[in-house]
């Protein structure tokens, strides 16, 4: 490893030249290759100038010092904010730039489309409740938890309906997961208009959720998990968003969750009720959850049979297909962001598996002649985001 001295520079991706008004004109008239083009020039334009601003500081502070250190600034001398100014805390002024955001030219309607988590300037392995990526068939809602009810019913000996305050009372848990839409990395096929890893890779966010598991509801009411097989989930959205949920495979683990991070979920993550399959592919999560029904056969619902399927090499199309299966990405350096010098620089990325812990992950740093094996940071869990590092010495 090199000196400190000597440890490069890295110029953040700069996404805020996208106005909000050219992704409303991209989805009203779709992305052609004009459009396309004037995305990726003005993605340029806005990394130049984010690392021409960088370099010249530096090179004044190294001939004549630092005045960030050698003068006293304005707020080493005057009072600062006072306590609870900001009831609920927020990030810095200075971080504003971190934000979710929409893909120009995804959907033609914002309602049924997706904000993606930026994942390259996240840190650790949980992700912020304000940055947990967005995904809605029909918009989202905010809903009022004291009329909010859960119905269990189907193969059940006692079917109830449950209130948050019923749901509450039972015995719950806390477990950190990963979530991550069946789409994620698509758009890597696709062209994507913005290189960043926000978009390549932002459907997908990791938090503690917290709230009853699923077998510990479906025994309250009696049900019966030798015929029943299988469970319907319906959410309460305007799309009648419902899943068939592999009782056989997940009933151990499955939360009714209204937690996430320590607080209630958040509106458009589902508030205030909804369905954690770990390693399941994130529409089986259903969001706004309303009912719960066990029965011996899957639903062949609408989203299973005309959305969320996967077409084979042979022409026929695979259902229920559901287990995220194992995948990394490196956050930094990455797409959209530049290096500066040449030396040291370390890499940091994420990995993370449907069907259990990261035990292993391997970098390459010249297009998979030669690997290394990168650092796993704890803690490394169950179906969960593994953040791991490795050194690594650019020349150039």
């Amino acid at each position: 490893m090199e000196k400190p001295a000597n440890r490069a520079r890295l110029v953040k991706a700069p996404e805020h030249f996208i106005s909000q008004e050219l992704i409303a004109d991209i989805n009203a008239n779709g992305l052609d290759e004009n459009r396309r083009g004037f995305l990726r020039k003005g993605f340029m334009s806005a990394l130049g100038g984010a690392a021409a601003g960088l370099t010249a500081p530096l090179a004044m502070a190294a001939g004549e010092g630092d005045p960030a250190i050698l003068e006293k600034q304005e707020w080493q001398t005057t009072l600062g904010k006072n306590v609870a100014t900001m009831p609920y805390g927020m990030p810095s002024i200075y971080e504003s730039n971190l934000i979710r955001r929409e893909s120009p030219g995804l959907t033609r309607v914002s309602a049924a489309s997706v904000a993606f988590t930026p994942l390259q300037g996240l840190f650790g392995t949980i992700t912020p409740n304000g940055l947990h990526f967005e995904r809605h068939h029909q918009g989202w809602y905010n809903l009022n938890p004291e009329t909010h009810r859960l119905m269990v019913n189907g193969l059940v000996k006692n079917p109830r309906v449950f209130t948050m305050n019923d749901l509450m009372r039972l015995p719950s848990v806390s477990r950190t997961h990963f979530i991550e839409c069946g789409a994620n990395t698509g758009l890597e096929w696709g062209n994507v208009a913005v290189p960043t890893v926000q978009y390549t890779h932002g459907m997908l966010s990791c938090c503690e959720f917290t709230g009853v598991p699923l077998k510990v509801l479906l025994e309250e009411c009696g049900a019966d998990l030798k015929k029943g097989k299988f469970m319907l989930a319906e959410g309460g959205d305007g799309s009648g968003m419902t899943r068939t949920i592999n009782l056989e495979s997940c009933l151990n683990d499955t939360i009714v969750a209204w937690a996430m991070n320590g607080e209630m979920l958040r509106p458009e993550n589902g508030f205030p009720l909804r369905l954690v399959v770990p390693g399941v592919q994130g529409v089986s999560w259903v969001k706004w959850l309303r009912r719960l029904e066990v029965g011996d056969m899957p639903w062949n619902a609408k989203d299973e049979a005309v959305h969320y399927i996967e077409l084979m090499p042979d022409g026929s199309h695979r259902q229920y297909a559901s287990i995220q299966e194992c995948k990394s990405v490196i956050t930094t350096p990455s797409g959209g962001q530049q290096l500066l010098d040449k030396g040291f620089y370390n890499v940091s990325g994420m990995a993370w598996s449907g069907r259990g812990k990261i035990r292993r992950v391997d970098v390459s740093f010249d297009g998979g002649n030669n690997w290394r094996t990168a650092r796993l940071e704890t803690p490394i869990l169950d179906k969960s985001i593994t953040r791991f590092n490795i050194d690594w010495v650019w020349d150039g």
